[in-house]
């Protein structure tokens, strides 16, 4: 994959990747996030009670797992400034077993694009063990200034 810069914003093209990354979440990973978030729901570190409740086993926090997919796409931009919004429905639930965790795959792509004002719609597929688990997830960016002013 080659990386295409906010700079090169006139050379980006429907359908173009920006960005592919793979992610692990642990149980670790969890009880972090649930001390920076102040959620503490059970269903996020205890599988006796995630279960009585219906679920697999426990899963990880939404806007942890939404948190994760929008990284490569900042990363790339690398100016969190030329995000104008960013949106996602959860579809599925990320599971995150006690010994092996989960494996999140994010892949963003060109999905709309008006060069004339220099925005663009960013496209991610968000999977976990084979199954999309954030649907619709989208990010509107902005061209950097500079490139507008491109001849």
């Amino acid at each position: 994959m080659s990386v295409i810069t906010p700079a090169d914003f006139a050379a980006l093209a429907v359908g173009d990747v920006v960005a592919e990354r793979q992610f692990t979440l642990t149980r670790d990973s969890l009880v972090r996030y649930a001390g920076a978030s102040g959620d503490f729901n059970t269903i996020h570190y205890r599988d006796d009670i995630a279960r009585s409740v219906g679920l697999e086993g426990v899963l990880a926090h939404g806007m942890l797992t939404m948190g994760f997919a929008i990284q490569p796409v900042l990363e790339w931009l690398g100016d969190p400034a030329l995000i104008d919004d960013y949106q996602v429905r959860f579809t599925r639930p990320v599971y995150v077993d006690g010994e092996t965790g989960a494996e999140v795959s994010v892949s963003a792509k060109i999905g709309q694009l008006d060069a004339e004002a220099g925005t663009a719609r960013v496209d991610l597929v968000v999977t976990a063990a084979g199954q999309t688990v954030l649907g619709k997830s989208q990010i509107r960016i902005h061209a950097p200034v500079a490139a507008l002013q491109a001849p």
